[in-house]
């Protein structure tokens, strides 16, 4: 019986042409090689099964071949690459850090690369997981890393480029491998399943290739373990049934019952779904998945996105002219809320229920009733009261009426509080006046005659009818520093000053507030209305009226600062000043 080989080790890539997937960096890596511009060390870093290792190989096998080929690759002829093809080559060394990772491991390394190779130029070093050597080893390592000798060449490989300390990236040129596409794998698993003579649909190479998520070895282990439960006959079905893999026909269906509101087949396809031992958690992003490829296929711009077989592409483009955008934007949302909210859920499976039957309402026409499962219209209350109500539809019925079109007049609700005495209002047109009355049926708008306006005196002897407390200098003087306490923080300044202001009471209800200067003056008149109305509402006295005055007080009649009082102090007592010149201190 022949030995079988896996299609991973036996299908791995003997040259930079043949590996899948990473174009870009066998491109470099061949140029410089055929340049001669050859770094000490390398790092090769990405996701498994991308090829970091082989490349690893491939490069170590190039550089020591003695007749290399016109394009950049190795032999396969020579001395060296049949040594390197039989695996008895002392010219590459590979290390595996994940076991040997210790300080002592690294120091017998280092011991090894002053021995110069036999045959070829170079002496190859590859140290696979190298994330894997504690902080000891990476230590030991640096000095060697940077100055190896001539001969010597590191490849460093790993899948967690973070957890490498800074000083050994800095001494590496950084290659990032990518993930394989779809598309790519697809390509090697078909052109593997030719070479070994096995019928295939390239809807199940498909889902082989999404399983693998850009990892060509995992996509090449499926592919062995799907030949073996098919028996060389891959079919798409047979592919979800070992893979267990939820098929596409479950998700078209699915959707098709939400975009007809039809919340019972999507509850029993979800049982369905379940009861075949499926994860509820990748059905929720499975479908969120599913929303997403219907949007990308609305467009044939993004059509390149849809990354599944030609077969189910087709029922992509049908389903996709059926399916609006508001709903799929609406639904990505919702099955992404719903995939956050999974874990933290205590009934799981009544969350994703809840799901479903909000997607099967998302194209359902606006239904306020109670069984509809959406909430009911919140509608804005009128903010008057019934009392208001009648009196402004009585006086809108007052200037409809015939006599009112001879001499209309205006009614206006007296005043019920202090407030609204005080209420400053615009002053009408003396020649007209436009009136809008609120009634049943809408907005009407009449002429009314020029209403006379209050003067002065008679507003005065309106005001004076209201109870007005008398006021002291203490009195005052209070209210002005209760206002400067409650004055923000981010006014702390201006709030240091008025505590310091001088507040005088002339006669009875004038306010003097005396400043230093005009920028004091302009600060407070700015704030002159808050202040009015804040030590009125105080006072209980509204017949209070504040101004500001500018008079440069004197000396000890206003703060010093700090430079006064020191000048003060030292004229009081000098030795002050022999100390502060002794000691060389300054006035913060």
């Amino acid at each position: 019986m022949e030995d079988y080989i896996v299609s991973a080790r036996k299908y791995r890539p003997a040259t930079f042409d043949t590996v899948i997937g990473q174009k870009a960096l066998t491109t470099t890596l061949k140029n410089a090689i055929a340049s001669g511009k050859l770094a000490q060390a390398y790092l090769f870093c990405g996701p498994r099964g991308v090829g970091k290792t082989t490349c690893a190989r491939i490069f170590a096998k190039t550089i020591n071949c003695l007749n290399p080929t016109t394009d950049g690759e190795a032999c396969n002829e020579c001395e060296s690459c049949r040594a390197f093809n039989e695996q008895r080559s002392y010219n590459i060394h590979e290390l595996d850090a994940a076991s040997n990772n210790s300080v002592e491991d690294i120091r017998q390394l280092v011991e090894q690369v002053r021995v110069p190779p036999q045959i070829g130029k170079y002496k190859v070093y590859i140290i696979d997981e190298v994330h894997m050597l504690s902080t000891a080893a990476f230590n030991a390592f640096l000095k060697t890393l940077e100055e190896p000798p001539r001969h010597a060449i590191f490849i460093l490989a790993t899948t967690e480029k973070q957890k490498i300390l800074p000083t050994i990236l800095s001494r590496c040129q950084i290659y990032d491998f990518n993930r394989i596409g779809v598309q790519d794998t697809v390509d090697h698993l078909a052109n593997v399943a030719k070479k070994e003579h096995i019928s295939y649909e390239l809807e199940a190479l498909n889902v082989i290739a999404q399983k693998a998520d850009g990892g060509m070895r995992d996509a090449l282990s499926i592919f062995d373990q799907v030949v073996s439960f098919t028996q060389g006959n891959i079919t798409y079905q047979s592919v979800i049934e070992n893979l267990n893999v939820l098929d596409y026909e479950y998700y078209f269906k699915l959707t098709d019952f939400l975009l007809h509101n039809d919340v019972t087949n999507s509850l029993l396809l979800l049982n369905e779904v379940l009861n075949k031992g499926f994860d509820a958690s990748n059905f929720v992003s499975g479908l969120g998945s599913h929303f997403r490829d219907l949007l990308v296929s609305k467009d044939t711009v993004t059509l390149s996105l849809l990354e599944v077989g030609a077969n189910i592409r087709e029922q992509y483009k049908i389903q996709a002219q059926r399916a609006p955008l508001p709903f799929l934007y609406k639904a990505m949302k919702l099955c992404s809320d719903c995939g956050l909210n999974y874990r933290n859920a205590r009934n799981k499976r009544f969350l994703i229920e809840c799901t479903l039957i909000q997607l099967a309402q998302l194209t359902q026409d606006n239904d306020d009733s109670p069984y509809g499962g959406r909430a009911p219209k919140q509608t804005i209350k009128p903010i008057f009261n019934n009392a208001q109500q009648t009196t402004q539809q009585s006086a809108a019925q007052a200037i409809v009426t015939p006599q009112a079109k001879k001499q209309e007049t205006i009614v206006k609700p007296q005043p019920t509080s202090r407030e609204s005495i005080f209420k400053q209002t615009q002053a009408p047109d003396p020649k007209t006046k436009t009136i809008s009355s609120i009634n049943q049926l809408g907005v009407s708008i009449k002429r009314a005659q020029p209403e006379k306006e209050r003067t002065a005196d008679e507003l005065k002897e309106h005001i004076q009818h209201v109870e007005n407390k008398p006021l002291t200098q203490e009195m005052v003087e209070a209210s002005w520093q209760r206002f400067a306490n409650q004055l923000p923080h981010e006014l702390i300044a201006l709030k240091t000053r008025m505590t310091d202001m001088r507040i005088t009471l002339i006669e009875d209800t004038q306010m003097e507030i005396c400043v230093e200067n005009e920028l004091n003056a302009k600060q407070l008149n700015d704030m002159m209305i808050d202040i009015r109305k804040f030590m009125q509402k105080d006072l209980q006295n509204y017949l209070l009226e504040p101004h500001v005055v500018v008079k440069e007080l004197p000396l000890n009649a206003r703060s010093l600062s700090r430079y006064e009082q020191y000048l003060k102090m030292a004229e009081k007592n000098p030795w002050l000043a022999q100390l502060r010149d002794n000691l060389g201190l300054e006035l913060s």
